[in-house]
């Protein structure tokens, strides 16, 4: 991932409900959630819901398929895990992290 599509990726998710929204879509995991359902547990109108959701698609961070009459909507899990490896590549500046300090850099 380059510097710009890090950019990207973290000014759609600089919103709290497309943060929201995106941390529902990983926590369902690949098969994602009918549109429908992500909007009951956000609880924000349809055409909110959809306008969070262009942004997050013009990100790369989620994609969607029409299944019959639903639309699925789901997180990019590549795209998410590159965005990760990119924030955290010069972690304590380089060297390999105490076992214990793996999961939080910031102690570093």
């Amino acid at each position: 991932m380059d510097h710009m599509n890090a950019v990207d990726a973290l000014s759609a998710l600089a919103q709290p409900t497309r943060l929201a929204a995106f941390r529902a879509l990983v926590e369902a995991g690949p098969e994602g959630l009918a549109v429908g359902e992500l909007r009951e547990r956000l609880d924000v109108p349809p055409a909110t819901l959809s306008a969070h959701l262009n942004v997050l698609r013009a990100a790369d961070l989620v994609s969607d398929a029409r299944e019959g009459r639903v639309i699925r909507v789901r997180a990019d899990f590549s795209r998410m895990n590159a965005l990760l490896a990119y924030l955290t590549e010069n972690c304590c500046a380089g060297a390999a992290c105490a076992p214990e300090l793996a999961t939080d850099c910031r102690s570093c």
